[in-house]
């Protein structure tokens, strides 16, 4: 990369969301724990501090040197970024008569300084934080307040360093994208970020790293793994084998159409029905997180496998992204849980790894697919969880049951793209209840099955509310699955959020 800012992690809740506004803005940055700056910095234009959920005064609260820092790259403190930065230059920070958060404006600030240029006079910003700047040393200058917070944003004279105690990366700071467009451009980044440059670098990266090696990627038909395959496919072409496993848990016909999709674009798939082995292994079990660890295991064998039918494959391919990388680190920089999306492959296989997303967000992925030429229905999915319809049917699985959630996935899911409400949620999904209730069907009596339907508005699945579909929607799909399900006669909509919820069942 040829330029990049440099965010330090100070366990911020909202700290991917200052990474993910700076690259919307064609800005490459990276996420560091607070202690771990990198060895190597030439291209370091700029340095944000991260909020945090500390005081400064705690005596567990992660302490910084920033004299290294400051003065030497552009700097800018947020929340508890900036409460550090003045006590560690002789300012007082004191616990706030009762907690600032929520909206306040800018009610006076100077529009000249570098860092507020072009925010409105009372613009609206978002304030989160137990401890408020009391004092800030003689050399620093208050560039705005709000009516309840005196210093809401400094700068220190004739430096580049700023601190702000409203948080400019979180939606209802109406002007912070502006806030922090200002700073990019304190730091004089170029702003060329985007898919075009991002594939073309990689592409040439993966060309020299794995020159005539060959790769195996392990498919699942989600938007990550597609962009992966694509990505290698475009480096090293006929040398990436791919593997895609029916489970005998996707959605219905969802094998077929992703090979189709696959071939569509010129990769080398091989496709396996394992289904028979899944459903033989998964019999019986109830155990949510058994059942997780049964498909995984098979998953693996199937993948070995075939990977040992393979001559001369030296890599892994993996849709590692960059939010897995993160939430694997905690804040020390300590690995807390693997990444790897396949959940441990054997020690044996002796397969190196190459991740090309491990740098992007999500919505990044999805960028990159569309540059690369791929179709709305490849990059534009739903998430679909690893274990498929396996922890969608809760209780034990069987083919019949299978059949059912298909089906009735299948209405539901199709009824949402006929409606234009697909891209509207961020996941949609059908669960089969372990509950049977009576009904009547004609003029018979029915004792049959209750599928619940989901649906939920997020943006990265950390938090979500459950989608507000029309009625009349909701209507014609129930009367759809009813009608044209054999074995469903009750269909039921979650209207639980996350949290307390969670978007799948299990």
């Amino acid at each position: 990369m040829s330029e990049r800012i440099i965010i330090l992690n100070f366990g911020s809740q909202t700290t991917q969301l200052i990474a993910r506004r700076l690259r919307e803005l064609n800005v490459y940055c990276e996420i560091f724990p607070y202690n771990k700056f990198p060895e190597h910095y030439d291209d370091i234009r700029g340095v944000i501090f991260s909020g945090s959920p500390y005081s400064v005064y705690d005596a567990d609260a992660f302490k910084l040197d920033i004299s290294n820092i400051r003065k030497r790259f552009p700097l800018l403190g947020i929340c508890y970024g900036a409460q550090l930065i003045s006590h560690a230059l002789g300012g007082k920070v004191e616990a706030a008569g009762s907690r600032e958060y929520g909206r306040a404006n800018l009610s006076v600030f100077d529009d000249s300084n570098a860092l507020l240029k072009n925010v409105r006079i009372n613009s609206q910003v978002w304030m989160s934080h137990g401890d408020t700047i009391t004092k800030i040393p003689d050399n620093f200058e208050i560039v705005a307040s709000t009516d309840k917070v005196a210093i809401a944003a400094f700068q220190i004279k004739n430096e580049k360093t700023w601190g702000v105690q409203f948080h400019p990366e979180v939606f209802h700071s109406e002007d912070g994208m502006k806030v922090l467009e200002n700073f990019v451009d304190i730091c004089n980044c170029k702003r060329n970020w985007t898919p075009a440059s991002f594939i073309e670098t990689t592409v040439a990266e993966l060309k020299q790293k794995l020159g005539n090696d060959k790769v195996v990627l392990g498919l699942s038909g989600g938007v990550d793994s597609s962009v992966t395959a694509v990505l290698l496919n475009k480096a090293i072409g006929e040398n990436l084998i791919c593997i895609f496993v029916d489970n005998g848990l996707l959605r219905k016909n969802e094998f077929k159409n992703v090979l189709d999709d696959y071939k569509h674009l010129g990769l080398n798939v091989i496709g396996v029905d394992a289904k028979d082995k899944f459903y033989t292994a998964l019999a019986g079990i109830v155990n949510p997180e058994q059942k997780r660890k049964i498909i995984g295991k098979i998953f693996i064998d199937i993948f070995d496998e075939e990977a040992a039918k393979l001559e001369n494959v030296k890599w892994l391919g993996q849709g590692t992204i960059y939010p897995d990388i993160i939430e694997s680190l905690s804040i020390t920089g300590t690995t807390i849980k693997s990444h790897h999306n396949v959940g441990g492959l054997p020690e044996y296989m002796k397969l190196k790894l190459v991740e090309p997303l491990k740098l992007l967000f999500k919505d990044e992925v999805r960028r990159t697919g569309k540059e690369l030429g791929m179709s709305e229905n490849l990059i534009n999915r739903h998430p679909f969880p690893g274990p498929g319809l396996g922890i969608r049917i809760i209780g034990d699985i069987t083919p019949e049951k299978v059949r059912i959630l298909q089906d009735a996935d299948d209405i539901y899911i199709n009824l949402l793209r006929q409606y234009d409400l697909y891209s509207a949620v961020w996941q949609a999904c059908t669960i089969l209840l372990p509950v049977r209730s009576v009904g009547v069907m004609g003029d018979e009596r029915t004792y049959e099955n209750t599928v619940a339907l989901r649906a939920v508005t997020s943006t990265d699945a950390m938090t979500a509310d459950w989608a507000k579909l029309p009625y009349e929607f909701l209507a014609k799909v129930s009367n759809e699955i009813i009608n044209k399900v054999k074995g469903v006669n009750r269909v039921v909509y979650d209207i639980s959020s996350k949290p307390p919820a969670t978007i799948e069942w299990e």
